[in-house]
C-alpha cells in the first residue's frame, strides 16, 4: 500500500524546486533582516511553508511528517554532545580548569603574537584529537578569555580559534569528516588528505600571515592593565590554580586522542571536574549539580570576569538544540522532495570544464550545508549528486572530496544553524556574524580551490583500467551520463 502511495509522488520540475528553495530563503532572510526575528521561529515557519509544496507533489501528511522526523533523528548524537558540552563548560569553570588556563595564558602569551599563537595551538589540538569541536571546547574557551584581557576583539579571537580547529580537523586521519568524505566520493583516506594539501596549506599560510600582521597592532600598551589586574586578582582569590585543575582537560584530550566515543569522554571529564570542584575548590555537592544544570552563575560585578565565567550548563544549549532540530527537519523535507536533484539534473550535462564543475560543486556544498544543517549531510548529498559528473569528466575522486572539504567542512561554522555553527557560537560566546569575517581559512580555501578548477592545476585524472573502459557510442565517443541518481542513506 505504501509503495502505491510512493508511486503517486511526482518529481518536482525545475521551477517548482526553485520556488520551494526561494520560499525558504525569503522567509529566513526577510525575518532576519527586516524583523530581527529568532532564527528558530523562522525555521519553524519555513517548515510550515514547505508542507503544502510537498503535498502538491503527492505526499500525504504522514509522509511529510516522516521526512521531517527521520532527518531530525540525526540530531540525537550531536544534540547529546551539545548538552554534555554545556555541562562540561560549567564543570571546567567550577573545577578551576578554565581559570587556570586563562591566568597562566595571560602571563605566557605575547599580545603581538596572540592571534597567530591561537591559530597554531588550536590546529595542534585538533590535529592530535581529530576533532574541531574538541579543540574549540577545550583550548578555545581559555583562549577567548586570554584574548579579552589583551583587548583583542572577540570576533578576531574566535576566527583564529575556528580557523585553527578546522585546519587540524581536516588534516587529521582521526577525524570523522575526513574519513567520511573520501568514502562518499569513492576515494581513499590518505590520497584524500594528500590532495587537500594543495588548497589547505596555502590558505593556512596566508591565514597565519594575516593574523600575524593584525596582531602586530596589539602590544603591552594595548593591554588594559586594570582589566588584567581585576581578572587575575579575582581568579587567584576565588580559585585554587595549578596542576590539579588541569586534570579534567588533560583527561578529556587523552580520551579523545585514544579515539574513545565523545559523549562518554565528555561525561568522564565532567565527572572528574565536578569532583575537583567539590574536593579541591570547596563547592558543595548541591552547588556543583546546580552549575552542571544552570552553568556558573556567581556574578562578581566585574564585567570582564563575568563575561568569561558566567556561562555553561545544560540549559544554555536548549535553544541551540531547538534550532538544530528545525534545521534538520527542514533539510529532510527538501531532500526527500528532490529539490536539489531537480535543480542539478537541469544543467549537469552542460558542465564540461573543471572550472565550472568546481564552482557548481562549491555552490551545492553550501546549499546542502544550509539546507541540511550538518557537515555530514552536506558531504553525503554533495558527493552523491556530483560524483557522476566527476566520473564523466574522468576526474579522480580526490578532486571531489577535496572540494567538499574546502567548502562544506570549512564552511560548517559559518552557517549559524548548522551543528558546527551552533557549537562554535555557544561555546565561544560569540555570534556567527561576529566571527565570520575573521574565519580567513574558510574564506580563502574555496578561492584557491576555484583557482585550481579554472587553471586545471592539481585536477588529477582517473587512470582508466583496461577492463573498466567506459561504453562508447557508434562514433567512438564516450556516452555521457543522462541522469543523476541519488541512493544515499543518512
Amino acid at each position: 500500500m505504501d509503495s502505491d502511495k510512493r508511486r503517486n509522488i511526482k518529481t518536482p520540475s525545475v521551477k517548482y524546486a526553485l520556488s520551494m528553495l526561494l520560499t525558504v530563503v525569503v522567509i529566513i532572510s526577510a525575518g532576519l533582516l527586516a524583523f530581527d526575528a529568532p532564527i528558530q521561529i523562522l525555521m519553524f515557519i519555513s517548515i510550515l511553508a514547505i508542507v503544502p509544496f510537498m503535498m502538491g507533489l503527492g505526499y500525504n501528511y504522514k509522509q511529510v511528517e516522516r521526512s521531517m522526523t527521520k532527518s531530525m533523528s540525526r540530531a540525537l548524537q550531536p544534540g547529546l554532545i551539545l548538552l554534555t558540552v554545556g555541562i562540561l563548560i560549567g564543570a571546567f569553570i567550577a573545577s578551576g580548569t578554565v581559570p587556570t588556563l586563562v591566568y597562566y595564558g595571560i602571563e605566557a602569551i605575547s599580545p603581538r603574537f596572540f592571534l597567530v599563537t591561537t591559530l597554531i595551538f588550536s590546529s595542534l589540538v585538533a590535529l592530535a584529537i581529530g576533532s574541531s569541536w574538541g579543540s574549540i571546547g577545550t583550548a578555545g574557551i581559555a583562549l577567548m578569555g586570554v584574548g579579552a584581557t589583551m583587548g583583542v576583539p572577540a570576533g578576531l579571537t574566535a576566527g583564529a580559534i575556528i580557523s585553527g580547529a578546522f585546519f587540524g580537523d581536516k588534516m587529521s586521519p582521526l577525524s570523522d569528516s575526513t574519513n567520511l568524505t573520501p568514502a562518499v566520493t569513492g576515494g581513499e583516506l590518505f590520497p584524500h588528505i594528500k590532495h587537500m594539501l594543495w588548497t589547505t596549506v596555502p590558505a593556512y599560510i596566508i591565514t597565519a600571515i594575516i593574523f600575524t600582521v593584525i596582531g602586530l597592532q596589539y602590544n603591552t600598551s594595548s593591554v588594559n592593565a586594570e582589566n588584567v589586574n581585576q581578572l587575575t586578582g579575582y581568579l587567584a582569590e576565588h580559585f585554587k590554580l595549578g596542576l590539579i585543575p588541569m586534570i579534567p582537560i588533560a583527561l578529556l584530550v587523552t580520551l579523545l586522542i585514544r579515539k574513545r566515543p565523545p559523549i562518554p569522554a565528555i561525561f568522564i571529564a565532567t565527572a572528574v571536574g565536578g569532583l575537583i570542584a567539590v574536593l579541591y575548590q570547596g563547592y558543595t555537592f548541591s552547588d556543583t549539580i546546580g552549575i552542571f544544570y544552570n552553568g556558573y552563575t556567581q556574578e562578581s560585578g566585574l564585567e570582564i570576569v563575568d563575561s568569561l565565567l558566567v556561562r555553561g550548563g545544560l540549559t544554555s544549549m536548549t535553544a541551540l538544540i531547538v534550532l538544530f532540530l528545525f534545521a534538520l527537519g527542514l533539510g529532510g523535507m527538501l531532500s526527500d522532495a528532490g529539490v536539489l536533484e531537480a535543480l542539478i539534473a537541469s544543467f549537469s550535462e552542460k558542465i564540461q570544464s573543471t572550472g565550472i564543475l568546481v564552482f557548481v560543486t562549491i555552490l551545492v556544498c553550501y546549499a546542502t550545508l544550509a539546507i541540511g544543517g550538518s557537515i555530514y549531510f552536506s558531504a553525503v548529498m554533495s558527493g552523491t549528486l556530483m560524483r557522476p559528473i566527476y566520473e564523466r569528466l574522468n576526474l579522480s575522486p580526490e578532486n571531489l572530496s577535496r572540494v567538499i572539504e574546502d567548502s562544506a567542512t570549512q564552511g560548517g561554522a559559518l552557517v549559524p544553524w548548522t551543528g558546527a555553527g551552533i557549537f562554535a557560537a555557544s561555546t565561544l560566546g560569540v555570534s556567527a556574524g561576529t566571527y565570520l569575517p575573521f574565519c580567513f581559512l574558510a574564506l580563502l580555501t574555496p578561492l584557491i580551490s576555484m583557482f585550481y578548477g579554472i587553471t586545471g592545476l592539481t585536477m588529477t585524472k582517473e587512470e582508466m583500467k583496461s577492463n573498466q573502459k567506459k561504453p562508447v557510442n557508434n562514433q567512438g565517443q564516450k556516452k555521457p551520463n543522462k541522469k543523476i541518481t541519488s541512493d544515499y542513506v543518512v
